[in-house]
């Protein structure tokens, strides 16, 4: 019996994605902007999982389709943006009928550009589709003008401004859903505030438990997995909030459990840093000495 091959689709030209899509052929080989209701793909590719080798930015909504991403699924009925680098691996509903625009950005396009090393900077493309940006009203105008004026760019004669005209879009582009997404961070405070308490009890609890033992130092992947975010959403989310990342915030943890350890038991250093699930004591005494100003021992010999 022959095995189906469930490996996902590689995409890897703006070109090959329009033949897929069955639409006209890219104004640029390099970028693309498609208004999502002309897209006529074949339901049985899109049984299939896929991986573009290039950036993808959509604006989408729908009224009976959901976008999958990873291992969940993101309701478009609101309408919002999702943002995917390159190699990531995505599915689609095959059902779903989706309204917006998607623009597809070839690292090639950004070449010889500062934006290409700023890509990293906007951690969003490494967000999960739960964690997508929902816009207002404000926002979707804002974000569907600077679409359009890529469009028109892309409909003029190419000359040798044209890229750098995109370019400056994109930017903005990329700059304003930064923006965006700041003041979801904000709007959805309380929601953040829930997730931060859950956080520090899954800490807790790998503490109290002694995980440690077993499993190491708590990560910041650990951490994530748990609270069923990505590693950038919840560092940008405590970021946000308390003014540091996930792995700063895991440090304080430890530290304050380092401390417990130190002013309560007997333990020697080197057997509070093996409760803590470090390898080496050498490792946890830099970091307490980092974290504190002081040796652990000259904490511990301070309480006493």
């Amino acid at each position: 019996m022959e095995k189906k091959d469930h490996s996902p689709v590689k995409i890897l030209s703006i070109s090959e994605l329009h033949q897929i899509l069955n639409i006209q052929k890219p104004l640029h080989p390099l970028i693309s902007l498609v208004d999502n209701t002309k897209m006529m793909v074949d339901k049985n590719f899109l049984v299939r999982s896929f991986m573009l080798g290039f950036y993808k930015i959509s604006y989408k909504f729908s009224e009976n389709g959901k976008m999958g991403y990873g291992q969940g699924y993101y309701d478009f009925n609101e309408g919002g943006m999702m943002f995917t680098a390159p190699n990531q691996i995505l599915f689609t509903d095959t059902d779903a009928e989706y309204h917006g625009y998607t623009l597809f950005i070839h690292p090639e396009f950004l070449r010889n550009y500062p934006l290409a090393k700023n890509m990293k900077k906007y951690g969003f493309f490494s967000y999960d589709t739960n964690e997508a940006l929902h816009l207002s009203e404000k926002e979707k105008d804002t974000v569907v003008g600077l679409m359009n004026n890529i469009n028109d760019e892309l409909n003029t004669a190419i000359d040798e401004v044209s890229q750098d005209v995109i370019i400056s879009y994109i930017e903005v582009l990329l700059n304003y859903s930064n923006r965006f997404y700041k003041r979801q961070f904000i709007t959805r405070k309380a929601v953040n505030h829930d997730l931060l308490s859950k956080m520090d009890e899954v800490l807790e609890n790998y503490f109290s438990n002694q995980d440690t033992l077993m499993k190491g130092l708590p990560t910041v992947e650990f951490l994530a997995s748990e609270l069923h975010l990505s590693t950038h959403y919840l560092s940008d989310m405590l970021r946000n909030l308390t003014g540091q990342n996930a792995q700063q915030h895991i440090h304080e943890k430890l530290i304050e459990k380092a401390k417990e350890y130190l002013t309560t038991t007997n333990f020697s250093v080197s057997e509070v840093a093996y409760q803590l699930g470090f390898e080496h004591s050498q490792s946890f005494s830099k970091l307490f000495k980092k974290k504190t100003n002081t040796t652990p021992l000259g904490y511990k010999l301070s309480f006493n």
